[in-house]
């Protein structure tokens, strides 16, 4: 086998195992609370969460096959620097959090979400994701951890010339969807501490980028907005 073939294999292989261990993880915070499978919230937003990620893994594995790669090396273990290795402990944390919660409220019924509330949830799990999409489309340096490849230049267009961290905003909107998609008010209250985090997470990111990628600086002073466009 050759290096290339090699190579292909050994990312094939990290992107399943990592599919389906976000899949085992996420089966386990929203059935073993609930004690049930008989949960209809749940099994839809897996297809639409999961459905999503599959649709995006397959469009960088046939355009952008160096991008997935950048992607699929993600979590604590992956990042270089301490405070991003605790902040994405942090992530992981909560997003089985946002999970496990709306998994008791509905075995012990705290909430009472109508149907098209459930469907918006979803809806909003949908839009996170496509604007994800479209954020790997027109960055092709957008690694899940905070690095800088040898070739990387800023990206000023697309979404990035509107808010200076676009997946972020994205993610945000998703993380809305999650509580409100498995029929739980109370898993609305895991989003202050996730935005807090990612937050924490961007302006380290920022910090980084200004003192090693060039030109970041000055697309700082022309975006002005980090996730919320006239807001912030």
């Amino acid at each position: 086998m050759n290096t290339a073939n090699k190579s292909t294999s050994s990312l094939k292989m990290k992107t399943l195992f990592g599919f389906v261990r976000i899949i085992v993880i996420s089966g386990l915070c929203l059935f073993g609370p609930a004690r049930t499978l008989n949960f209809w919230q749940a099994w839809v937003y897996l297809i639409v969460f999961y459905g999503s990620v599959a649709i995006i893994t397959i469009y960088l594995w046939k355009k952008d096959p160096k991008l997935l790669e950048r992607r699929v090396e993600t979590g604590p273990g992956a990042e270089k620097e301490m405070t991003q290795k605790i902040i994405q402990l942090f992530l992981l944390i909560l997003f089985c959090v946002i999970l496990i919660i709306p998994s008791f409220d509905h075995r012990f019924g705290w909430s009472d979400v109508p149907v098209y509330i459930v469907i918006a949830g979803d809806v909003l799990v949908a839009l996170g994701y496509f604007l994800i999409f479209l954020v790997f489309r027109e960055n092709p340096f957008a690694a899940a951890t905070i690095q800088i490849s040898a070739d990387q230049k800023v990206i000023t267009t697309g979404p990035y010339s509107i808010v200076r961290h676009p997946m972020y905003a994205a993610s945000l909107i998703m993380f809305s969807g999650i509580p409100l998609a498995l029929g739980s008010w109370w898993g609305l209250l895991i989003l202050v501490p996730i935005t807090l985090v990612i937050i924490w997470r961007l302006l380290d990111e920022e910090k980084f980028l200004s003192e090693n990628l060039p030109g970041y600086k000055e697309y700082c002073q022309k975006v002005r907005y980090r996730l919320i466009p006239l807001l912030w």
